[in-house]
């Protein structure tokens, strides 16, 4: 730790027997958030599989395995707010610890599971640990770092981030190829058994020392305005059609609930999150940046799974291979944004982030059913590049615009908006990819019984399924359903290239530029309130 000179020496924040072990504790933590991470993204190559009829699958239906991964993705997000919530008021480390023995438990159960409707439930399960877990990590890296070396944890934070999503699929292809389906979640148990102990050894406790009184009814709301919001976003991308009664009234209440929320924590004396944060431009922009930027990947991430694999032919372990670049990329480059930005500025860092992210979806656009695979590797290394300088930056103005004691919060709201933005990316630009092919295709099933063209219209496996039942009839088939989804891709690439452009154009306009040397530029920690340097951020 420095001291700065030309005044007496402040009394440390971080007791010098934490500061010791900050990297080993940012370890156990990165170790914690892996797992949930990379599960987040395992399934993805285990729906082929868990769709067959068993022994081998369990026979579940397409409704069915999305609502496997949506159970999950619903309940993560609706609670992400409150459990942040949570570890500021009762300690983190007490939070984090409940978050990963529920989402083991539930990973083990499962594993186990015998019917469809028993993954969903054990799914959601998940979900509901992995909400208690995210927030927590981001909220005890920054009671364990200083301010001057949290950006460059957050950097290694925000790697472990893209690496999980990035080594998922390589995971779960690993383990189909050796074992059977509920092996990608039994592998979470002990992993998840080697955190809990690493961290009951390492990991202080820490909160809020003065929460001050609760505030039920924003919780409440909170949950409530999440759910309906994150619910209507799913389903309207489950049926195309965001119009429809069973998407737009929950969307529609969700955002209703959610405005009350913010009315309610205006006026309250004792909020749960004081939303004059979201005044400041620059947490508002990064706020919006982030959760543009993951509407924009998470909804390529989606059609580039079937790309690779329904008409490139790649296994679910070459697609995961694939991929490695994008990991690569953030594990090199985020750490180190921290350096470029303290030579251009956030600004100009993130914006050119942007920019690069944009450009590698936009190359989506170009891709054909011969692309030479180095050309996908250099792309996915390009949205790899562009990430690693666009999270840390944010991140760390979100997080070091809320004091400290608000850790949970801060990293809550920054999980929240990543989250909703994914699941809003995913089922808005799913459903252009899904309307845009079934346009395409539907001219071509003239050879389907007239009983199964609805159904072989639907996406490009369900036309594939159909035409192999068809024999050397279908073959035709499989070249139109080739031809329909890479144009209906190229049309959600440049859907998703724009919306990343929108980000940068928000990061442009509000995102703080470089401070000024002698200090009286913008800062970008202008909304932090400063505690009593003699107070404990972290108790052990």
């Amino acid at each position: 730790m420095s001291i700065p000179s030309g005044g007496p020496a402040a009394a440390p924040r971080i007791p010098e027997t934490v500061h010791r072990r900050r990297w080993a504790i940012l370890a156990v933590l990165m170790f914690s958030l892996l797992i949930v991470v990379l599960d987040n993204s395992i399934l993805n190559v285990a729906v082929k599989t868990i769709a067959a009829p068993k022994p081998i699958g369990i026979g579940a239906t397409q409704s069915q395995l999305e609502w496997a991964i949506n159970a999950y993705t619903l309940v993560f997000a609706g609670l992400l707010f409150t459990a942040g919530l949570l570890g500021d008021r009762i300690g983190r480390k007490k939070v984090l610890l409940f978050g990963i023995v529920v989402f083991g438990v539930g990973s083990a159960l499962a594993s186990m599971s015998g019917s469809p409707a028993q993954l969903i439930a054990f799914r959601a399960l998940m979900g509901f640990g992995a909400a208690f877990v995210m927030p927590a990590t981001l909220a005890v890296l920054m009671n364990v770092f200083e301010r001057d070396e949290q950006p460059k944890a957050i950097g290694i934070w925000a790697g472990g981030v893209g690496l999980g999503i990035a080594i998922g699929p390589i995971t779960g292809g690993l383990l189909l190829e050796h074992f059977w389906w509920g092996s990608i979640f039994l592998v979470n148990v002990p992993v998840a058994a080697v955190a809990l102990i690493a961290m009951v050894l390492l990991v202080p406790d820490s909160r809020d020392p003065r929460p001050g009184k609760l505030d039920p009814l924003g919780v409440l709301l909170s949950i409530v305005g999440l759910v309906l919001l994150v619910y209507g976003i799913i389903r309207g991308g489950e049926l195309a059609d965001f119009t429809a009664v069973s998407s737009l009234g929950p969307l529609l209440g969700g955002v209703a609930v959610l405005a009350g929320f913010v009315w309610h924590e205006k006026r309250s004396s004792h909020p749960a999150i004081d939303v004059g944060y979201f005044k400041k431009p620059a947490f508002a922009a990064a706020v919006a940046a982030i959760a543009l930027v993951f509407f924009a990947l998470m909804g390529v991430t989606f059609f580039s799974a079937f790309y690779l694999q329904s008409v490139r032919g790649y296994s679910a372990l070459q697609s995961g291979l694939l991929i490695l670049p994008l990991a690569a990329a953030q594990m090199v480059f985020a750490p180190r944004a921290r350096l470029v930005v303290d030579r251009f500025g956030a600004r100009a860092v993130c914006t050119a982030g942007m920019v690069l992210v944009a450009a590698g979806l936009a190359m989506f656009a170009f891709f054909d059913a011969t692309t030479p695979v180095w050309v996908l590797c250099v792309v996915f290394f390009v949205q790899g590049t562009g990430m690693a300088h666009i999270m840390p930056p944010v991140t760390v103005s979100i997080m070091q615009a809320l004091p400290r004691e608000k850790a949970g919060s801060g990293s809550a709201v920054n999980n929240t908006f990543r989250q909703v933005g994914g699941a809003l990316g995913i089922a808005v630009l799913g459903s252009v990819l899904s309307a845009t092919y079934r346009s395409g295709i539907e001219g071509h099933l003239g050879a389907v019984p007239a009983g199964a063209r609805d159904a072989a219209g639907e996406s490009i496996e369900a036309t594939l399924g159909i035409a192999e039942k068809l024999g050397p009839a279908g073959r035709p088939l499989i070249t139109s359903a080739h031809d329909a989804f890479l144009h209906a891709m190229h049309v959600t690439a440049v859907g998703s290239a724009a919306v990343a452009l929108i980000g940068a154009v928000v990061v442009v306009l509000f995102l703080p530029g470089r401070p000024a040397a002698d200090g009286s530029g913008e800062a970008p920690n202008a909304g932090e309130k400063r505690e009593p340097a003699t107070e404990p951020a972290a108790r052990r």
